[in-house]
């Protein structure tokens, strides 16, 4: 085989050394960084599950509204994934904790309900009975008048007892319910049954009105349009608050806006005294409030910025110490050739750095703990791809060739071997990447990049580095730590 000309290997080394050299100024330019997941900047993560037998269908349209709604967080790469029949929502370095949770789980349908009545607060003092009176109904037959929608029955209840708010398994379409505000919890309203559900709306945006400040406008479907121009037309007659209809979500009102015309002719402005984040999350809510399965929320796990820090610390240590030890282990057994490989592995981490911090910004790309151990594990995966060419270049010495000669023979040969090694590196992450859920495709997707990454940085710096120190007969002759030394042989040709 003819031997590489100077020219070209010198070539390959500019050619790379500019590529990460560029690709590290940008994102230090535009001060872009890693996108770290929830395990290394703390978060929060919620398991929810469906209430009954659900299809793996509405699951997986479930999974798709959560996604929709979560994104309007603001949060870096959310991860929503199922895990058999449970839906796990994954929030690294959300702010509003508070607010992530009310917004992750509220999966009840969307309802719109007339308002009938205003109910009073509940006591707190036990209902006491005069002698001679009737005693006062039971809690459960209260509860069931309510939900009869019947008006004499409601009437009954009130002046028997007070009423009780409606429990989760009785808050039906169909039935009356006595429901508290999400921001006055003891301000309750007695709802008729819902008249249009989340699924009537195409569209709702929170936009600033001049004279009105904040408001909310939704826009409604053929058939939602004609549903809410009936609500209309029934309620915007009457007195407060019968003129209100209720938007209801999981068993609590969050917002109660009067009519003020019969009729829409087009599309439906809430306004009230909002604050931008109030419109911004009640436009949310009507977005993406209608799920088509109900699901309850099983665990909520905080997981504090300082032991994301801990263990971010824990993974750069770790891979921080490894680094030393193989570059150690490397120079003590290669001697110069070491340089090669801690040049090499400098690079690689280098240019990784840039490609995560440019997709997280552009793709929204997470590097979690996973990860960070998938790009430790790839460091064994480059050392082989050396360790493969040296041991094939003593092999071509000791057959007879001289290093400078034996240097460009050894990389062809050594170099199928490379990328079949690697080949099954990266058949083995893209499997586990396909079939794998949650952490472990963060593994698979870094330590696949870093294979091919591997590849690159072997054909464009690792032979070119080679070459061209192998045709310095100093550096191959040092006693003790040149090339010939690191091959175990003894040079004296070049």
């Amino acid at each position: 085989m003819a031997a590489s000309s100077p020219q070209r290997m010198r070539a390959y080394l500019v050619v790379i050394f500019l590529v990460v050299a560029v690709s590290f100024g940008a994102v230090i330019a535009t001060d872009k960084k890693p996108i770290l997941g929830l395990d290394l900047q703390g978060g929060i993560s919620v398991v929810l599950a469906p209430v009954g037998d659900v299809r793996s269908e509405s699951l997986d349209v479930a999974v798709e509204i959560i996604r929709s709604r979560v994104d309007s967080l603001g949060v870096a790469e959310p991860e929503i994934s199922r895990q058999g029949d449970n839906i796990v929502v994954d929030l690294p370095g959300v702010k509003d904790r508070d607010k992530a949770i009310r917004l992750v789980g509220r999966t009840a349908e969307l309802r719109f309900r007339p308002v009938l009545a205003s109910v009073p607060p509940l006591s707190s003092t036990p209902t006491t009975t005069v002698a001679g009176s009737s005693p006062p109904l039971d809690e459960s037959v209260i509860a069931a008048a309510v939900a009869s929608c019947d008006s004499d029955q409601i009437s009954a209840a009130l002046t028997a007892r007070e009423i009780p708010t409606t429990k989760t398994s009785n808050d039906k379409r169909d039935n009356c319910v006595v429901l508290p505000s999400r921001e006055q919890k003891s301000s309750r309203l007695l709802l008729g049954p819902a008249a249009l559900t989340g699924k009537a709306v195409d569209s709702a945006k929170s936009q600033f009105s001049q004279g009105q400040g904040y408001a909310v406008t939704v826009k409604f479907n053929e058939a939602g349009a004609t549903k809410f121009d009936a609500l209309a037309a029934e309620s915007y007659p009457k007195s407060p608050p019968q003129n209100e209809v209720a938007i209801v979500l999981d068993g609590k009102i969050q917002s109660a806006p009067a009519f003020q015309t019969d009729s829409f002719s087009g599309d439906v402005q809430i306004t009230g005294d909002f604050s931008p984040s109030e419109a911004s999350d009640l436009a949310t809510i009507i977005n993406y409030g209608a799920l088509p399965v109900q699901l309850k929320r099983l665990t909520v796990q905080n997981v504090s910025p300082t032991l994301g820090q801990d263990q971010l610390d824990a993974g750069i240590a770790a891979g921080i110490i490894g680094l030393l030890l193989v570059s150690l282990y490397m120079l003590a057994f290669y001697r110069l050739l070491g340089l090669v490989v801690i040049t090499g592995i400098s690079l690689s981490f280098v240019f990784i750095y840039a490609l995560v911090a440019y997709l997280g910004s552009s793709i929204g790309l997470t590097l979690t703990l996973a990860g960070v151990t998938g790009l430790i594990v790839s460091v064994g995966v480059t050392v082989d791809s050396y360790v493969v060419y040296f041991e094939r270049l003593k092999d071509e010495v000791r057959s007879g060739r001289t290093i400078r000669s034996a240097v460009d023979v050894g990389f062809t040969r050594s170099f199928k071997t490379v990328v079949a090694a690697d080949l099954v590196s990266l058949i083995g992450a893209a499997v586990l990447y396909f079939l794998a859920v949650g952490s472990v495709r963060g593994f698979a997707f870094f330590l696949g990049l870093s294979t091919v990454l591997d590849l690159v940085v072997a054909y464009f710096f690792m032979h070119p580095a080679v070459s061209l120190m192998a045709r310095h007969p100093r550096l191959v002759a040092m006693r003790k730590v040149g090339i010939a030394s690191g091959l175990d042989v003894v040079e004296v040709k070049s």
